[in-house]
C-alpha cells in the first residue's frame, strides 16, 4: 500500500486498524512518513505509543521489526551476531574431514550462512512489500553510548559489520522511537526527529478507543469504566492506569458478563487496571465506592 497523502488518510488508514489518532498526532505521523523523517513518541507508559507502530505496519502493509530496548544494550546485540554453535560445528567438521585451506574456511565461517541478523541489520534489508517500519520501543532503557550510535545508524541508513563491510538500506525504513521519560534522552537523537507528547486521552477519545477495541460493551459500562479510570489517574498512584489497562479491564469485565459497576466487582478486578499492591490497596475499603460514587454522580443526566 502506498504511503497516506494526507493528514485525514493517515487518521482514515489508522482508524482502519482500530486505533483512534487525534488530528496532532495524524499531523505529525503524516509528515514523518513525506520527509521520511524518524517520529520520537514520549509519553506515560499504556498511552499507546507502541501501538501507533503496530496500526502503522499493518495499515501501510509493511513488515513491523521490533527493537526492544533494555539496560546495556550494544550496537552489536542490536545489529548481528555470529551463530557461533554453527561455526563451532562447521570448523570440527572441516577438522574431521581434514580441510586445511583455513582462509577458505575463515571466509565461509563469516559469511552470509553464519550470520544473525538483529532488528537493525533486518530493516536494512530490501523488502518487496516497501519499506519495513522499525519500532525501537523505549529507548529512554538505554544509556548514551547506544544513543550515540543509533544517532549515526539513523543518520545514513547503515550499519557495519567488520567481517562484512557496511550495509546500506536501499530505502529509508519508517523508524518510530519510543520513551517512557524513565530518563532524558538526548537532544541530538531528538533533533534527527519529528517529536510528539503522547498524552492520556480525554473522556470522549477514551470512550472511543474503548469501542473499537471492546465493541461488545455497552454504552453504560464503557462509560462507567472509562470515567472511574480517568478518576483513578488524578489519584495519587505509584502507577496510573493506562489506556492499555482500560481496554483490558473492559474486556475482563465482559468475561465475566458485568453489566455495570459495583464496588464488590471493581474490587474483584482491580488487578486489571492497578499493577502494584500499594495502589491495590488504596482503593479497599470504601475507597472504590467513593470513586464509584464520585463517577455516577458525573455521568448522571443534569
Amino acid at each position: 500500500m502506498q504511503k497516506p497523502q494526507s493528514i485525514d488518510e493517515v487518521q482514515a488508514q489508522l482508524a482502519g486498524q482500530d486505533y483512534v489518532c487525534g488530528r496532532a498526532l495524524g499531523t505529525v505521523a503524516f509528515l514523518a512518513l513525506k520527509l521520511g523523517r524518524p517520529l520520537f513518541l514520549e509519553g506515560e507508559a499504556g498511552t499507546g505509543k507502541t501501538e501507533i507502530a503496530k496500526a502503522l505496519a499493518a495499515a501501510l502493509g509493511r513488515r513491523l521489526i521490533r527493537l526492544q530496548c533494555y539496560e546495556g544494550l550494544d550496537a552489536a546485540s542490536a545489529v548481528y551476531e555470529w551463530n557461533f554453535p554453527a561455526q563451532m560445528i562447521a570448523i570440527r567438521t572441516a577438522e574431521a574431514e581434514g580441510n586445511a585451506d583455513r582462509d577458505l574456511l575463515r571466509r565461509e565461517l563469516f559469511g552470509p550462512d553464519y550470520l544473525v541478523e538483529r532488528p537493525l541489520l533486518q530493516a536494512m534489508r530490501p523488502d518487496e512489500h516497501g519499506a519495513p517500519v522499525l519500532l525501537i520501543d523505549e529507548i529512554d532503557r538505554t544509556d548514551e553510548p547506544f544513543e550515540a550510535f543509533l544517532l549515526e545508524a539513523l543518520s545514513d541508513y547503515q550499519v557495519t559489520i567488520p567481517e562484512l563491510g557496511t550495509i546500506a538500506a536501499p530505502e529509508a525504513p519508517i523508524v518510530i522511537l519510543t520513551s517512557n521519560r524513565t530518563r532524558e534522552v538526548h537532544d541530538a537523537l531528538k533533533r534527527r526527529c519529528l517529536y510528539h507528547w503522547v498524552d492520556y486521552p480525554d473522556f470522549d477519545r477514551e470512550i472511543e478507543i474503548l469501542h473499537a477495541r471492546a465493541p461488545e460493551a455497552t454504552e453504560t459500562l464503557s462509560r462507567e469504566v472509562v470515567a472511574f479510570v480517568q478518576k483513578l489517574r488524578t489519584e495519587d498512584l505509584f502507577k496510573k492506569p493506562g489506556v492499555a489497562e482500560t481496554i483490558d479491564w473492559a474486556k475482563c469485565l465482559l468475561a465475566l458478563d458485568v453489566i455495570t459497576l459495583s464496588p464488590e466487582v471493581i474490587a474483584d478486578t482491580l488487578g486489571a487496571i492497578l499493577k502494584y499492591q500499594d495502589d491495590i490497596q488504596r482503593l479497599q475499603g470504601g475507597e472504590a465506592k467513593r470513586i464509584l460514587d464520585e463517577v455516577r454522580a458525573e455521568l448522571a443526566p443534569a
